[in-house]
């Protein structure tokens, strides 16, 4: 029967989620538990004025990812598992209920799927479990995965390096990998034998997804409305992406249909984008 639908399972082998904001919705509040987390360990930690650290962790953030990628590139020497520990260590994680809806969403898809966060892996693995996901996901590439060699990286103690930024600016290089640099994903791909021709990737930031659509993924936006230059879809949340994704579950019905007879017939499958 649906010669089209069988292509789609050649076509994708794996869906690759972000974590944070996009498994839960913004509303569940720890992002702002986060923010307010990492300004607390710049003043309590680093002893930056309390006075200077929201509009510093702002500019760190839109200019190298994460707070942790940005304090380390401008000279800050701390202890990474300190830093998460603190840092998301302290969070309400008793907000998080068992989704059984995406877990069911989850299971009834036969591609691999594969965790892409800038998280900590404690945090991931906690996340998870509240959630009722860990069993869910093939493969988890998390800030260990990502940056196996810098626990022992010492800023100023070799030539800093400069990179340029979105805005032209030039700025000292950060020895963290995180999204959205295209690195970040350059590892993921490799980590995780991932083929972004092959891949969905679902995430929440803009830069995140903008990244990942010039690496060749196929992107959808979660928590937001409005479609936006490099995602390909939008959900307001994960808990549409059959909606906005319906190919995905008509291939795998197909296909064991087509174990039971064959056909000729094409057919033309919607999609919301």
């Amino acid at each position: 029967m649906a010669y089209e639908d069988q292509s789609l399972l050649l076509k994708y082998d794996t869906l690759l989620f972000d974590l944070d904001d996009t498994l839960y919705p913004l509303s569940t509040g720890f992002s702002k538990e986060c923010t307010n987390n990492i300004q607390e360990y710049m003043v309590q930690r680093l002893g930056i004025q309390e006075s200077k650290v929201s509009q510093l962790n702002q500019e760190l953030y839109k200019n190298y990812g994460t707070s942790m990628a940005g304090l380390k590139a401008i000279g800050y020497d701390f202890d990474n598992d300190e830093y998460h520990s603190f840092v998301h260590g302290r969070l309400p994680y008793e907000k998080l209920k068992p989704d059984h809806v995406l877990r069911s969403l989850l299971q009834s898809l036969p591609f691999r799927k594969v965790i892409f966060s800038n998280a900590d892996k404690a945090h991931v693995a906690k996340t998870l479990s509240k959630l009722g996901l860990e069993d869910c996901f093939e493969r988890i590439v998390c800030f260990e995965t990502l940056n196996r060699t810098t626990s022992d990286h010492k800023i100023g103690s070799e030539t800093l390096e400069i990179f340029e930024s979105d805005n032209g600016q030039m700025l000292p290089k950060t020895p963290i990998v995180c999204k959205p640099f295209e690195d970040a994903f350059e590892q993921a791909f490799k980590l995780a034998d991932i083929h972004p021709q092959r891949t969905i990737f679902f995430d929440d930031s803009i830069r995140n997804i903008q990244t990942g659509k010039q690496m060749g993924l196929r992107t959808v936006l979660v928590g937001k409305s409005n479609r936006i230059s490099g995602a390909d879809y939008v959900v307001e949340s994960i808990h549409n992406m059959k909606e906005a994704l319906p190919e995905l579950w008509e291939a795998n019905r197909s296909e064991s249909e087509t174990r039971k007879y064959t056909g000729n017939v094409s057919i033309e499958t919607s999609v919301t984008a």
